[in-house]
Formats: structure tokens, C-alpha cells, sequence
């Protein structure tokens, strides 16, 4: 009975890691994401092209989804803060099942 208590146990700290870290990837992941989507949004609006649309391109080769895309200012002062999101990979009922992000980026000064 001792062994079935013990396999148990064992068994719920084994899945309550695979969640946690399934969360954690996923925040690493989407934070890097919204990092370089905001890089390539900003540098497209530094190119006078439209930061959203290059920011959608980056973040679906990057497999993430585009929450919000906001560029503010002109082109020599300006800022790109976007969105994103990524789903989880092993979600629980009653947790987020996406993980998301949001990231800025300006020219460099």
C-alpha cells in the first residue's frame, strides 16, 4: 500500500512538472518572440514601410499570433509596442491556455 502511495505522489509531482514547464517555455518563448517582432516592426517603420504589417510576417515565422501592433511618432522618434501571444502546449482546465507578451522598440539614439 506504501509502494501505490509513493508511485502516486511521485506521479503528481512528475505532471505538475510537465505543466510548469510547459508554462515556462512557453513565457520564455513569447517573450523572445514579441522582442524580435517589435525589432522588425521598428525597423520596417525606420524604413518608411508599415511596422504592422512587418511585425505580422515576423511573428508567424516565429509561430506566435500578433495580439496588437502600435506604432507611435514619426520616423525619426518613434516606438513600436506589439502584442503577442503562444498557446500552451499542455493546458489545464481552470489555467490560460496561451501565454503572452508585449515588447517595445524605437531607433536607437
Amino acid at each position: 500500500m506504501l509502494m501505490v502511495g509513493v508511485m502516486g505522489v511521485t506521479l503528481l509531482f512528475g505532471g505538475v512538472g510537465v505543466v510548469v514547464t510547459s508554462y515556462l517555455v512557453g513565457y520564455h518563448r513569447v517573450r523572445a518572440a514579441a522582442d524580435l517582432v517589435a525589432l522588425s516592426g521598428a525597423t520596417a517603420y525606420g524604413q518608411g514601410e508599415d511596422a504592422c504589417v512587418q511585425a505580422r510576417r515576423s511573428a508567424t515565422q516565429n509561430r506566435v499570433s500578433l495580439v496588437g501592433c502600435t506604432p507611435v511618432g514619426d520616423l525619426t522618434d518613434f516606438v513600436v509596442t506589439v502584442q503577442v501571444s503562444v498557446p500552451i502546449q499542455v493546458p489545464l482546465p481552470g489555467l490560460p491556455r496561451t501565454v503572452g507578451a508585449e515588447s517595445h522598440a524605437g531607433p536607437v539614439r
